[in-house]
């Protein structure tokens, strides 16, 4: 509901007009002594809150049932894990031994640092 508390600081405390082009409904600029029409500017102002919150609402519920139904089918969600390179166990031996650098090893690699540390920490030989 923070559209409803900005939309009231600024008709209210600020006593500035708004108006919506694409609303006649919510300008303000013609009603300053129109109770009726200040009525119906905040009236349809919460019912398009109310609307926009269930929809936003909605989209979280058929997000979660969508996530729910992927686990269910066992299929992976988020960024794929990082693979081990095909030379990996050579490299991973140099570097155990102290022949090259972790910095050598990443590049010949082709891995960033990160992921070269959470293959390291991760890795099944160890």
């Amino acid at each position: 509901m923070e559209i409803r508390q900005q939309w009231d600081h600024i008709t209210n405390t600020l006593q500035a007009d708004i108006k919506v082009l694409d609303m006649p409904l919510l300008d303000t600029s013609s009603i300053s002594n129109d109770l009726d029409r200040r009525f119906i500017a905040d009236l349809v102002l919460q019912i398009l809150s109310y609307v926009a919150q269930k929809e936003r609402e909605n989209i979280r519920a058929r997000q979660r049932q969508g996530i729910d139904i992927a686990k269910a089918k066992g299929k992976h969600l988020g960024r794929p894990r990082a693979q081990y390179p095909d030379n990996w166990d050579d490299v991973y031996t140099r570097w155990q031994k102290k022949e090259i650098t972790a910095k050598r090893a990443m590049e010949e690699l082709n891995l960033k640092r990160t992921t070269f540390y959470k293959l390291v920490i991760n890795y099944p030989g160890e």
